[in-house]
């Protein structure tokens, strides 16, 4: 006896395959945007342990458990994307050169592990490339521009080249016009303005406000913001008037201490980034 094919049957199929297309879209945006206080980001990988921004401290920050790692990037005058904190080379190195305006065959001259310890000795500066393919399946990848909105370009170029499909993104910077240029050329990654705070010495208040913080991160396209883990700033008033203000997403840095980890924690923190990865992440088994 043969079975007749219903007449909808072509829109059966396209409400499942739409039905699949959903839960494959909303799968990867909870994997973009973790749980709350659950992701543990070494800054400048294991930088307590390790010489920050060499391969060295990123990987031993994931044998800590990290669950990201976070990485500074300039663009070298040869246009090349390398990972340092600074503008100079000289607090890592002993020897001063700028780094925008270095070639990345002079910066690999230098050596930037000894400064720290001499077992890291022989630690060369990193590219964007090699830090990429240092990180493992569904590790976060948290990648701090240190040059302006001209290093935009070439991180896209570069992304394009590389494949993310395994890992997750997302790019933070403290300059807003840099942020609005990621936002703009590299859409389908997150981004973050960064923020640190002050103390007007007329009105005693710390600026930026959360209301100022949520303007700039719509201004800019940001999927939200990081702060700097200052106590006496953010609150639980504070977080409600942040989304309220319409930004609902937001992460912590430097943060060393547990008592203050967890503290972030309680207030739905997504990230907390840290130079202390091994000692932070114990905050995921205590908030079981």
């Amino acid at each position: 006896m043969s079975v007749r094919r219903p007449a909808n049957q072509p829109w059966v199929d396209r409400f499942n395959i739409m039905r699949f297309l959903i839960s494959v879209i909303l799968l990867l945006v909870f994997w973009e945007v973790p749980g709350s206080g659950q992701v543990i980001v070494a800054h400048r990988g294991a930088s307590f342990d390790a010489p920050e921004n060499t391969i060295a401290a990123f990987e031993l920050a994931w044998q800590q458990g990290s669950d990201g790692v976070e990485g500074d990037f300039y663009l070298t005058r040869d246009q090349q994307i390398v990972c340092i904190h600074d503008r100079g080379t000289s607090r890592t190195t002993g020897v001063q050169k700028w780094v925008e305006e270095s070639t990345l065959a002079e910066l690999r001259q230098l050596e930037y592990g000894s400064w720290k310890d001499k077992k890291w000795d022989g630690e060369k500066i990193p590219t964007f490339k090699d830090v990429f393919n240092s990180i493992p399946k569904n590790g976060l990848f948290v990648i701090e521009l240190k040059s302006n909105a001209k290093i935009v370009p070439f991180l896209a170029a570069q992304l394009k080249s590389l494949d993310a499909t395994k890992i997750s993104l997302l790019i933070i910077s403290f300059d807003k016009a840099t942020v609005a240029a990621c936002h703009e050329q590299i859409p389908e990654v997150r981004a973050h303005w960064l923020t640190s705070f002050r103390k007007n010495e007329n009105t005693g208040r710390f600026q930026p406000s959360a209301k100022e913080i949520a303007e700039v991160v719509k201004d800019c396209g940001a999927a939200g913001v990081g702060m700097k883990g200052n106590r006496q700033v953010i609150d639980q008033l504070f977080i409600e008037q942040l989304k309220e203000s319409g930004c609902n997403e937001f992460h912590v840095w430097t943060i060393d201490q547990l008592n203050d980890a967890a503290y972030f924690q309680s207030l739905g923190a997504f990230g907390i980034t840290t130079n202390k990865p091994a000692l932070i992440g114990t905050i995921r088994r205590k908030g079981k």
